[in-house]
């Protein structure tokens, strides 16, 4: 098929209405009951997709979602849903102000580290020795338990950073040492997933690692030293001399579609190029705030519905719900990360009720781990009932994050 016909192109307007409309009705209904956004969204992709609509009413879900009955508007809905990804790992990128580690020195290094290194050992393990509690293959274990020491790993900076601002301790030292040690997260969680997907598949062989490698790490130090004086120099320019927002605007969506096409090119997930070229635009000091807002209003207001309305679309989340595996998930999740936060923050100096706080403020996930784990998905990496975990972990964490926070802060000034 060269192009959708006129009723294709019907249904994939309707579908894309369909989800905009309805989740944003789930998010307005969601505040009432005090749940986040990005809960609101996969809740009405559950309620569309097959977990609940396809079940219920199976012609009107093929109808409105023919993902699996006509080619064409399958591959424009996932067409649109990977531009949903690159857009929201963009804005994931803008949010990391590498400066802000650098002021945090010790806190954040060994903080960062811990929440790190805990969590990705503790993963790594569990996936390594016990493969098949995840219905895992021993032909790709490496690559599994790779996976999902990185998945254990990686925290939510959009989520931590609305927590800490919802709590009013984001200048505090405990949300300072938060935010700078979730952006050494996600810088690295990033790094090691897009290295991971490289190398997945039984074709890939040791030259294939190799190159790999040294196409990230040049391609990161590049956009991150050579690019981002350049921007610097092209930003000030673009603010002053064309219209406004539009220039900038342009300029940063431009630089982060060509360098997700760069890496996309040479075989390394289009999001890297979008994450690492959000970094670099989002760290000069000359992008104006209201520029940085007017583009996370956008991508958070129409390709995040979509993407996270996605998440339901296509598996059953009742299907394949196992127990043992969103138990496992659970508990590795919260063990190794809040174990290593806190142990780094007490080595770095702080109380041991400050640490924990820090600890359980780095264990929110959110948007960021069901992006990993969509991803993932797609790749053939992981099964729908290990998804389903990631999912369910992501929110759980999410949730409680702040209650937690909020518990050892008070008994922290209970004992002064």
């Amino acid at each position: 098929m060269s192009k959708l016909t006129p009723n294709d192109f019907a249904i994939f307007l309707l579908a894309i209405s369909t989800m905009l409309i309805l989740s944003r009705a789930g998010a307005e209904l969601g505040k009432k009951f005090g749940l986040p956004i990005v809960t609101a969204e996969i809740v009405v992709g559950v309620i569309l997709g097959p977990t609940l609509l396809g079940n219920i009413a199976p012609h009107i879900y093929n109808r409105l979602f023919p993902f699996a009955s006509n080619a064409g508007v399958s591959l424009a809905l996932d067409s649109l849903f990977s531009l949903a990804v690159i857009m929201l790992l963009f804005v994931a990128g803008l949010e990391l102000q590498l400066s802000q580690v650098l002021r945090q020195g010790k806190l954040a290094v060994f903080t960062g580290l811990g929440s790190m290194a805990a969590p990705f050992l503790s993963g790594f393990v569990v996936a390594w020795f016990v493969p098949q509690w995840f219905g895992i293959d021993r032909s790709n274990q490496f690559q599994f338990a790779m996976f999902f020491g990185t998945a254990m790993s990686i925290s939510a900076l959009p989520v931590i950073a609305r927590i800490l601002l919802d709590l009013n301790i984001f200048r505090t030292e405990i949300g300072r040492v938060v935010i700078a040690s979730a952006i050494l997260n996600d810088l690295a969680g990033w790094l090691l997933f897009s290295f991971i997907l490289s190398i997945w598949g039984p074709e890939k062989g040791i030259t294939d690692i190799s190159h790999t490698i040294i196409y990230i790490l040049a391609f990161s130090v590049f956009m991150l030293v050579i690019g981002r004086i350049v921007l610097n120099r092209i930003l000030p320019w673009i603010q002053s001399n064309l219209s406004w927002p539009g220039g900038v605007l342009s300029l940063s969506l431009g630089t982060c579609l060509l360098c997700a096409a760069f890496t996309e090119y040479i075989h390394i997930h289009a999001i890297f190029g979008a994450f690492i070229a959000g970094v670099a635009i989002g760290d000069s000091v000359h992008l104006e705030e209201k520029a940085r807002d007017i583009m996370h209003q956008f991508v958070t207001n129409f390709f995040a519905p979509l993407f996270f309305v996605s998440i339901g679309l296509r598996v059953d989340f009742i299907q394949h719900f196992n127990v043992l595996i969103v138990v496992i998930v659970l508990v590795v999740a919260f063990t190794g990360k809040v174990f290593g936060a806190t142990l780094g923050a007490r080595l770095a100096g702080m109380t041991r009720r400050s640490a924990l706080a820090v600890g359980f403020g780095l264990n929110a996930r959110g948007a960021v781990e069901i992006i990993l784990g969509s991803l993932a998905l797609d790749a053939g990496l992981i099964t729908q009932p290990i998804f389903v975990a990631l999912v369910i972990m992501a929110l759980v964490t999410s949730i409680t994050s702040a209650p937690l926070m909020l518990y050892f802060m008070q008994r922290e000034q209970e004992e002064e």
